[in-house]
């Protein structure tokens, strides 16, 4: 039986979209809270500027524009969308899933909505779970694959560690059937829950339930070990480029772009030097929007297409990784998907509220 049964259709991005808030925050003003310099924050990080959710905006309300830009970047009805997977570490509530949410904010009504929880890993994670659904189920036809994060409503403003790197954002894929080789494939996925305690909200969850002492402890902030997550990712990004390329048979200049997770852009940029990746082919967007866990991959996904970075027929390793911890690796031969970027006017956080005129970049297939 040929490889290209219709029964078994390689899956694919075929349209992509992304929002961020329309509040910013300098290193300006994001240094003095922490206790640091703006040039201290520029230099260890590489990050200028990172957006920030409204106060009334919940992940949802971040992931149900991206999911809009991709349906219609992609040129479909939300009617088509069959599942539609949320990767995040910053959920709603606790219950039910993001996904629900956001089903009922984009009207996805036929589609089976469900969360991954794998942190700055998620999207990917979502994405496997999403490409073997549509290739499990005949009739499926697409999937939409939002990683999303409101870190800024768990940020501790005074802890260095976390206030100068994490940031909102929110990006989505529609995944579907494409043409000839193109597609996912070589799907790699692994965690080790025993460094799970390196990066997490402590309380909030059954384990340790809000109270006013867990409030008043700062607890229901983001708590990380810098040390331990730098040691974890110069450990884990190397080794997934290695072993793909391998596995594959291919040498490094053979990929056209490297899409990873963006914890760091300082960090990204020497570990792609150590490694010999070209640095034009390490696609780095966290100067622009920091950390925004699980939409940091196919956020920087969109913009290297937006950017004209991705031929058609092009091959791009992903790699990502986070807490958990988390890691995964996946081969995407580009079809040439079109993605819709919106970004509403950047003001300073300190700033009156404008009136909402979104940034709109669309490219086109």
């Amino acid at each position: 039986m040929s490889h290209t049964c219709p029964r078994t259709p390689r899956i694919g991005v075929v349209g992509m979209g992304t929002y961020l808030p329309r509040t910013t925050r300098t290193n300006q003003d994001v240094a003095a809270a922490a206790g640091v310099t703006p040039e201290w924050i520029s230099r260890r990080t590489g990050v200028h500027t990172r957006h920030v959710a409204d106060p009334a905006e919940a992940a949802s309300d971040l992931a149900a524009a991206a999911v809009r830009a991709a349906v219609a970047a992609a040129n479909i009805d939300i009617d088509q969308v069959d599942v539609l997977i949320a990767a995040t570490s910053t959920p709603d509530e606790l219950g039910p899933s993001t996904a629900c949410r956001v089903q009922a904010l984009t009207g996805a009504r036929h589609a089976v909505a469900l969360d991954v929880s794998a942190a700055c890993a998620g999207w990917l994670f979502a994405a496997r779970v999403a490409h073997d659904w549509l290739r499990g189920n005949r009739g499926s036809r697409y999937a939409a694959v939002v990683g999303v994060e409101a870190y800024s409503k768990f940020i501790d403003p005074a802890d260095r560690g976390t206030a100068v790197l994490f940031a909102d954002g929110a990006a989505a894929a529609i995944l579907g059937p494409v043409p000839g080789g193109g597609g996912f494939t070589d799907f790699r996925l692994g965690s080790d829950g025993t460094g799970a305690h390196h990066v997490l909200i402590p309380a909030g969850g059954s384990r340790i339930p809000a109270s006013p002492a867990t409030l008043g402890a700062h607890r229901h902030h983001i708590h990380m070990d810098g040390r331990a997550v730098r040691d974890f990712i110069a450990r884990i990004f190397p080794q997934l480029v290695n072993e793909a390329l391998v596995r594959n048979r291919l040498r490094l200049e053979d990929i056209d772009a490297y899409i990873t997770h963006q914890p760091n852009p300082v960090l990204l940029r020497d570990l792609g030097e150590r490694i010999g990746i070209p640095p034009e082919r390490l696609v780095i967007v966290g100067d622009e929007v920091g950390n925004i866990g699980a939409a940091s991959a196919p956020y920087a996904l969109a913009t290297a297409a937006s950017r004209g970075l991705l031929p058609r027929g092009g091959r791009i390793l992903l790699a990502v990784f986070g807490a958990g911890v988390t890691w995964g690796s996946a081969l995407l031969t580009w079809t040439g998907a079109p993605a819709i970027r919106i970004a509403p006017a950047r003001t300073p956080h300190t700033a009156a509220p404008p009136a909402r005129t979104p940034a709109v970049q669309r490219s086109s297939r």
